[in-house]
């Protein structure tokens, strides 16, 4: 899950334990002879040069022994000076989420999220204005990464008015439960699974008071924390009551998140 509790930066030492292939020193065997090999750790460096800090890493398991090392990462990065507070006390942080593996299939790809302080809970942006960004391994320069990042910062005011937006939206109930059954069908799309009669309710339930009431934020906050923790039942193609498991794969996280967070958009007046 894109969660973190950490209010301090993480540390090299700290980033090994967690995910390994961040520091891989070689590429693989299989990648080409134009394949420039830069370490994500390098990427770390240069981001702590533009203000960022690593505040969570994953990596997916390697299915092979000779893909260990290699295999794709996420890496989310935090400035401290760069942060939205709203007139409610809802305080959100912007982050930049970066993807990358040393076995040529992916670049350097970045993407903007959103990290809310009382939840702790991790959102990932998508929006036909907000497209992620990606350096080829090619020639990696830092000035190609800070223009990178200068280009994300410049659309943090499409962020706070689709923010504000959000805020800004009541919902009738009519409304909330449409809301609710479009986004719990983007987690059980491609399933046969069905929602049983008491998934809206759970997925509806407020997890603290600054959650609760009709606006389109605090009802989309609180289903998107539901729906990636698990905190809901549903029912199999053979008519069985089961409770969701938390997503723990960061790569269907961002994805489920992206999609979230462009359905609920279509909800803001």
């Amino acid at each position: 899950m894109l969660n973190t509790q950490n209010a301090e930066f993480l540390s090299l030492e700290e980033l090994k334990t967690i995910a390994p292939s961040i520091f891989t020193e070689k590429s693989a065997d299989s990648t080409s002879s134009k394949y420039t090999h830069i370490p994500t750790s390098q990427v770390i460096k240069d981001m702590e040069l533009l203000g960022w800090g690593v505040t969570d890493a994953k990596e997916v398991k390697a299915r092979k022994t000779s893909t260990v090392g290699f295999q794709k990462h996420l890496v989310i990065f935090r400035n401290n000076e760069v942060v939205i507070n709203g007139e409610d006390g809802d305080t959100v942080y912007p982050q930049v989420l970066l993807t990358n593996s040393h076995d040529g299939k992916n670049s350097f790809k970045f993407q903007a999220g959103l990290f809310r302080m009382i939840c702790s809970n991790g959102l990932v942006i998508a929006t036909t204005e907000f497209n992620s960004m990606k350096i080829r391994h090619m020639g990696y320069e830092f000035g190609e990464l800070q223009t990178t990042i200068k280009e994300l910062v410049a659309k943090l005011p499409l962020t706070i008015e689709s923010l504000n937006k959000m805020k800004n939206t009541e919902l009738n109930e009519e409304q909330v439960l449409n809301l609710a059954k479009s986004l719990i069908e983007i987690r059980l799309e491609g399933t046969n699974n069905e929602l049983s009669e008491l998934t809206i309710d759970e997925i509806l339930k407020a997890q603290r008071l600054e959650d609760e009431g009709l606006g389109l934020w605090e009802v989309f906050n609180r289903v998107q924390e539901n729906i990636i923790e698990g905190n809901f039942l549903y029912k199999t193609n053979k008519n069985k009551v089961r409770r969701a498991r938390p997503i723990k794969n960061f790569k269907q996280d961002m994805d489920i998140n992206a999609k979230m967070f462009e359905k609920a958009l279509e909800f803001a007046s």
